[in-house]
């Protein structure tokens, strides 16, 4: 490191957790932490604090949550802090010009996506979802459109084809604590330059609904697969079945299905014939029941073969 920075953090998920702390740990002066307010979560809908929030109170950083930046107000107390530089990693509010360009070096974003692949909210389970072999971190110096900053840099990991959301989110943290600490020294050196993103291969990768955790029989069985990882450990994908809501935390595939419609139960392993190929859900949950691999789940809640799950209503 060329010398300890002041620092603003700003960032909300475990994702971003992860970047903090390896800043802490590195030996930068962390100012502010800003986060997302809390939340309604939960059965009880209870409000939970954020993963940074929670890290940064239990090793006493303080800690700002604000509804938005876009009030004067706000943005005056964010100059105030006089920090050399902001790092941010998935905070979830739009910084206007006026935050950007208040720290010295400007604010430098970890992005986890090989950009200009997959700007937006949710780069890692997009990834998983379109099958990319590949994807990775990029750190970018951030200005008003979305994730469009140039880049300070980037490097790639592969996407392994049993590899889950929440692993590929593990991977992806270390390497952009690495990455984040490499471009602070370099920025603030003067020795590391950023370049214009590529105009070709722009992707965008909204947020999940829930809605799409929901297995569509109808689609093709690897990419029913690829929902499944994308979506473990969270909102989980699921199917309806004998009256329940099913998650699947992990599933295999076969490339030919019999001709029967798509959603029919076709062994007692619960195969299930897909819109192309054969789902088998490896792993099940019931709600408020362990988790089980399937012929330990099947022992207790029976779905025959010949058994029609339901599709998606389509609108």
């Amino acid at each position: 490191m060329t010398r300890p920075l002041d620092l603003v953090f700003m960032g909300t998920p475990d994702f971003a957790a992860a970047i903090l702390s390896g800043l802490v740990a590195a030996g930068h002066r962390l100012r502010a932490v800003y986060t997302q307010p809390p939340r309604p979560a939960g059965r009880g809908h209870r409000l939970q604090s954020s993963p940074v929030q929670l890290l940064a109170e239990r090793i006493g950083l303080p800690v700002r949550s604000p509804a938005s930046l876009r009030d004067d107000a706000a943005q005056a107390e964010f100059a105030a802090i006089g920090a050399d530089a902001a790092v941010v990693a998935a905070y979830g509010l739009i910084l206007p010009p006026p935050v950007l360009a208040a720290p010295r070096l400007g604010c430098l974003n970890v992005h986890a996506s090989l950009l200009p692949r997959w700007r937006g909210a949710a780069p890692i389970q997009r990834a998983i979802l379109a099958g990319d072999r590949e994807t990775g971190v990029t750190i970018m110096q951030m200005e008003a459109g979305l994730d469009t900053g140039p880049i300070l840099l980037r490097q790639a990991v592969p996407i392994l084809p049993e590899t889950t959301a929440g692993e590929l989110t593990e991977t992806l943290a270390a390497l952009g604590v690495r990455l984040m600490l490499e471009a602070l020294d370099g920025v603030a050196a003067g020795t590391l330059m950023a370049r214009p993103q590529p105009e070709e291969g722009v992707t965008y990768a909204p947020k999940i609904r829930r809605e799409e955790a929901r297995l569509d029989w109808r689609e093709a069985a690897d990419a029913l697969e690829r929902r499944v990882r994308a979506f473990a450990p969270a909102p989980g994908a699921w199917f309806s079945g004998g009256g329940e809501r099913i998650r699947v935390l992990r599933a295999a595939v076969e490339a030919q299905a019999p001709n029967v419609p798509p959603g029919t139960v076709i062994d007692d392993r619960l195969g299930v014939a897909c819109g192309s190929g054969v789902f088998h859900p490896l792993r099940l949950q019931r709600p408020g029941r362990a988790a089980l691999d399937a012929d330990a789940f099947l022992r207790g809640f029976p779905i025959p073969a010949g058994t029609l799950l339901p599709c998606p209503a389509t609108s």
